[in-house]
């Protein structure tokens, strides 16, 4: 028998434990978060001109959240058992907290709406301060569940709760400017004109604000990004994904330059008085968060386990 050269190339396919409907879920709880946390603080300030942003982002709170469960009982593989979250639970599991923040954060958020929509002003404000915190542990323990994996370099960093959160409030407040602007221009016409002029620049004032929050979520994206490269091999393998790998163009063009410069250019520029742009700028926001979603989820998977 002649020897030969045998070269065996072996083609296993690399599970995801996590996929989209993760990602989707994160970013309806931060588009949630962002929504109640800019509610409260309307209601706070209690001014006149803060009640029709107030009133839209208290009931869209507690919308987005009851739709952000649905994807994670899509993600199951025997949806109708999600209830054993409930019974069978884990004290040193970030997920069972989960579980119980998100029901009671909506229930919470119902509540805070009712408040807000019946004019009760003290029970509201109340509630809203209540609520705050609440909002921020239903979004802040999912970067948690992603920092705590350790076997995940781009996952296992002490930055990624507060990414997260930072990313919800440039999300929901983006959202925010989108359904304000479109009350603003179509479902507004009876007001008089100084109250839309007071409700345009409220918009604009709110879109202003979301630049300067994309410029903190740049600061952490940048200052994580700097750790991998500086870390251990695999730190420096996941940073470079995201920089020069797969996941590039979604990162670095659609995260970042479609979803973080360019809404910041269109806001403080020399657009920034026109809503058509606060608008545009709005959406991008919106892509590029999804987008961020999109890379952490399962882009931190795409380096197989050694």
């Amino acid at each position: 028998m002649e020897n030969s050269d045998v070269n065996v190339i072996y083609s296993v396919q690399h599970q995801l434990p996590l996929v989209m409907y993760i990602g989707q879920y994160f970013f309806f709880t931060g588009l949630s978060a962002g929504s109640f946390v800019i509610s409260v603080i309307a209601t706070l300030l209690g001014r006149k001109e803060f009640k029709p942003i107030g009133k839209i982002t208290a009931i869209l709170a507690p919308i987005l959240l009851i739709i952000a469960p649905i994807n994670l009982i899509a993600d199951l593989e025997q949806p109708l058992r999600f209830w054993h979250l409930f019974v069978y639970y884990n004290w040193t599991s970030p997920i069972t907290y989960g579980s119980f923040l998100l029901t009671a954060y909506p229930i919470m958020g119902i509540i805070y709406a009712v408040m807000v929509y019946t004019d009760r002003q003290k029970a509201a404000k109340i509630l809203g301060i209540l609520g705050i915190p609440l909002a921020i542990s239903v979004h802040g323990y999912t970067g948690f569940i992603l920092a705590l994996a350790k076997a995940r370099a781009l996952w296992n960093t002490a930055a990624m709760p507060t990414i997260f959160l930072v990313s919800a409030m440039v999300s929901g407040i983006g959202l925010v400017v989108i359904i304000a602007a479109a009350r603003w221009k179509w479902f507004d016409k009876k007001a008089t004109p100084e109250d839309r002029r007071k409700d345009k620049r409220l918009i604009l004032q709110l879109a202003q604000f979301m630049a300067y929050i994309i410029m903190l979520d740049l600061f952490l994206i940048v200052s994580d990004i700097l750790v991998l490269l500086t870390a251990h091999s695999d730190a420096y393998q996941a940073g470079m994904l995201i920089l020069t790998g797969n996941f590039a163009p979604l990162f670095l063009g659609v995260e970042i330059f479609l979803g973080s410069i360019v809404p910041m250019v269109l806001v403080l520029g020399p657009t920034r008085y026109s809503l058509r742009a606060i608008v545009i700028a709005s959406i991008l926001v919106n892509i590029g968060v999804y987008a961020m979603r999109f890379v952490m989820v399962i882009g931190g998977q795409s380096i197989p386990l050694s």
